[in-house]
């Protein structure tokens, strides 16, 4: 018997004959390499699972005081005392603190501004305190980007200086506020347990209004009277220079000349002694002076108490303008002032006669019954 070799093989009978398929037998693959990928693509589920938003221990918190021009803003977390021991305990002495909780404590300036008797540049800064039982030192980093204070470099200050810290009214969540701001100053105060800490922030606001009305003056500004002579009124009232004062009002005039400028530049001169300048441009201002433009004065006038003149300007309004219900009501409101009652129900009854509101109706009919009582 012959038989040859695979794929065939000897029939029952010894004769050859092909073999049936059968399927080849595979190696079993390793399970680590499995068990590695199935772990790697758990965690990248894990990862990328969305986030909760939850309650945070320490709440954050902001807040933006304005001095002059100059924004001040402070960003921090809000721990709170619970039953801890905080000076000397949760935040040791002699030891850098970051002011709050979790990352850096920020206060940022919009404007250069002076803190610690240094001035300092626009820009954003890492609040630092080394509390001790009798003095802080408060510490401005350039680096604000930090997780608390455990990076913090003293190389990186931008300005450091003491201050002594003060009793305060019991304060369970740390707190930081602006007390007395005013337009060149206002003080950054924290408050936390029983303990206050303050320190104020100074800012040059006629320098830095004086550059803003620079660059807000060479915008669309420039193209109307009213930027330049509001311009001009704020550097008389602070004392600016007069030869840019001068210049503002004089470009305001320039441009459309107006009872309001005018007088402005009468102002100025005033200031700088010259009496029949100041004279003659407001006879002018006069000529071009609105019903509004009157009134607005005669109430200035009123306000300082300068009876005489401020009911000049209200009669010549009325005379000028009779039938103007708002003039007879102001030269009632001005005579009423002044004690004449009966004068003020002559020109209220001109003005209820000649109003078309029914809201003004009403109110000068509550001012008559008053007057008349």
């Amino acid at each position: 018997m012959h038989c040859t070799k695979q794929p065939f093989r000897c029939s029952p009978l010894g004769l050859p004959g092909p073999l049936p398929y059968t399927a080849p037998i595979m190696p079993r693959p390793p399970l680590l390499p499995i068990f590695i990928g199935l772990l790697l693509g758990a965690t990248q589920a894990l990862a990328q699972a969305p986030r909760l938003d939850l309650p945070d221990a320490s709440p954050h918190a902001s807040l933006t005081q304005r001095v002059g021009l100059t924004e001040i803003t402070i960003d921090y977390h809000r721990p709170a005392v619970g039953k801890r021991k905080i000076w000397g305990g949760l935040v040791p002495y002699g030891e850098t603190w970051r002011a709050g909780a979790n990352e850096n404590t920020t206060i940022t300036f919009s404007t250069p501004v002076t803190v610690g008797g240094k001035q300092l540049p626009a820009g954003k800064y890492g609040l630092h305190m080394i509390p001790t039982p009798t003095t802080w030192t408060v510490a401005l980093s350039t680096v604000s980007s930090a997780w608390g204070s455990f990076t913090y470099d003293p190389k990186e200050d931008a300005v450091r200086f003491t201050v002594t810290p003060a009793a305060g009214e019991p304060e369970e969540s740390l707190e930081y506020t602006f007390e007395a701001p005013g337009e060149t100053s206002a003080n950054v105060v924290l408050r936390w347990e029983k303990l206050q800490v303050s320190f104020p922030v100074t800012v040059d606001t006629r320098a830095i209004t004086l550059a803003s009305l620079d660059a807000q003056l060479r915008g669309l500004a420039r193209f109307s009277w009213q930027p330049w002579n509001q311009a001009a009124q704020w550097c008389i009232k602070n004392a600016c220079d007069p030869q840019r004062t001068l210049g503002w009002v004089e470009k305001s005039i320039s441009l459309q000349p107006t009872y309001i400028n005018l007088m402005t530049k009468a102002a100025l001169l005033e200031k700088q002694k010259d009496a029949a300048g100041a004279e003659k441009l407001r006879a002018q201002a006069m000529k071009l002076a609105t019903e509004s433009d009157i009134n607005q004065v005669a109430y200035q006038l009123l306000a300082q108490k300068k009876y005489d003149e401020a009911l000049t300007m209200f009669r010549k309004n009325v005379q000028e303008h009779p039938e103007s219900w708002n003039c007879h009501d102001s030269l009632g409101e001005a005579l009423a002032t002044t004690g004449d009652k009966k004068g003020a129900v002559q020109s209220y009854e001109k003005a209820l006669a000649l109003a078309k509101d029914p809201s003004d109706q009403r109110r000068i009919d509550t001012v008559l019954a008053g007057l008349k009582k």
